[in-house]
């Protein structure tokens, strides 16, 4: 379906391994869950996962050739040298099978960078902090540029939350979770060098007041309450049905205090202050 303003085209189905779910207008993605096989598609670009269970099989070969064979018929060309490999978990300790992709085997890495954002076989994203703040610091050097040729506080201040800030908060909802307290800081030192390049040496605290700018922290939790409302909680949502099960409207009258979704077990307690709780 394509949607511009309040036109609507009609919808359309399209189908590669399996059943897709497909929205088409700024963005685009399609996702078909197949056994363990999850496809995601996002405009001409293509991520095939597998969740492999010990002592399973590998069938990620046979999902490429399949992609391949597809691909062909729709006279598209895969191209093999940005097609990456990356084992997640205690997948990667094990030796597998490298893949092979039209006659060339793929290439097996431990980071790469996915839609903008650079994904990790260890599930950390400091990789994902280091680029961002270098380039969030190399546009502060504009904005000193700015402010040695006289241009106005009110300038200054919109060049940051115009170019700057979005650097800083580019994907949040999927990294924000993860973060160390070092990494936060270090993110929120940007913000504290583009203020005191505004504005002069003070207070930092006293001059997100006075500008009314919010700490980054702050932000990117707002972002994602946002995020989730809007894509995740909303019923027409893509992502709905990754939720949890909602309990049955009689256990929720015989509780005094209930939770909206049933919890979920966790081995760390970084991750709790993020679960779905805080969200509803």
């Amino acid at each position: 379906m394509l949607s511009i303003d309040d036109n609507c085209s009609e919808w359309t189905s399209r189908t590669v391994v399996g059943a897709f779910h497909t929205v088409f207008g700024l963005w685009s993605v399609q996702t078909c869950i197949q056994g363990f096989l999850l496809t995601h598609k996002y405009v001409d670009d293509t991520t095939l996962s597998e969740i492999v269970a010990k002592s399973a099989t590998f069938h990620m070969q046979i999902y490429c050739d399949v992609v391949v064979q597809q691909s062909e018929q729709a006279r598209v060309n895969i191209n093999g040298r940005k097609t990456k490999e990356m084992p997640i978990g205690s997948i990667s300790k094990d030796p597998l099978p490298h893949l092979m992709l039209c006659g060339a085997t793929v290439d097996r890495v431990t980071t790469f960078k996915l839609l903008g954002v650079h994904v990790s076989s260890s599930l950390k994203w400091t990789d994902q902090i280091d680029a961002m703040v270098s380039n969030a610091a190399s546009c502060l050097h504009f904005l000193k540029q700015l402010n040695r040729a006289g241009a106005p506080i009110r300038d200054l201040l919109h060049f940051y939350t115009a170019i700057v800030q979005p650097v800083l908060e580019y994907a949040c909802p999927v990294w924000h979770s993860g973060l160390t307290a070092g990494q936060s800081k270090a993110v929120e030192n940007i913000q504290k060098r583009a203020i005191r390049i505004i504005y002069g040496e003070g207070d930092y605290k006293t001059a997100l007041i006075v500008t009314g700018v919010d700490s980054l922290k702050n932000r990117r939790k707002i972002l994602m309450v946002r995020f989730f409302n809007r894509q995740v909680l909303a019923n027409n949502a893509l992502l709905h049905q990754l939720l949890p099960e909602r309990p049955d409207s009689e256990t929720i009258r015989s509780l005094r205090n209930f939770q909206p979704f049933h919890s979920i077990r966790t081995r760390t307690n970084r991750f709790l202050p993020y679960y779905l709780d805080n969200f509803t």
